[in-house]
């Protein structure tokens, strides 16, 4: 079986001479920093930003080529056999070739 009990720790009183001390601290702080009415009004002055730093970049110019293309040119890709007969749809946008007369039936008879 538990007993439960509740155990109040006393509080601890504080030294007369701590009290005496703090109490002395007090007395020598000057009155004027507590009281409200004696601060100055302080003026608001209008936001400055920094000057932003600008890092100096030199400029480096490419080398010039003269006469002929860096690169060579790309031109469209375009079917040049004869064995396909055409390009069919067999779902959305899905471009299928059709190398047969086979075929071409074939997708036309799918259900869509």
């Amino acid at each position: 079986m538990l007993i439960y009990t509740y155990q109040k720790s006393k509080k601890k009183k504080t030294p007369a001479k701590k009290v005496a001390e703090y109490q002395k601290w007090l007395d020598n702080l000057p009155t004027t920093s507590f009281s409200m009415g004696t601060k100055k009004p302080k003026t608001i002055e209008a936001y400055k930003p920094p000057k932003a730093h600008i890092r100096e970049t030199p400029n480096y110019p490419s080398l010039a080529t003269f006469g002929h293309n860096c690169t060579k040119p790309i031109h469209g890709k375009v079917y040049t056999g004869d064995k396909m007969i055409g390009i069919g749809t067999l779902h959305k946008s899905n471009a299928v070739p059709i190398f047969s007369s086979d075929d071409a039936k074939d997708q036309a008879a799918m259900r869509r």
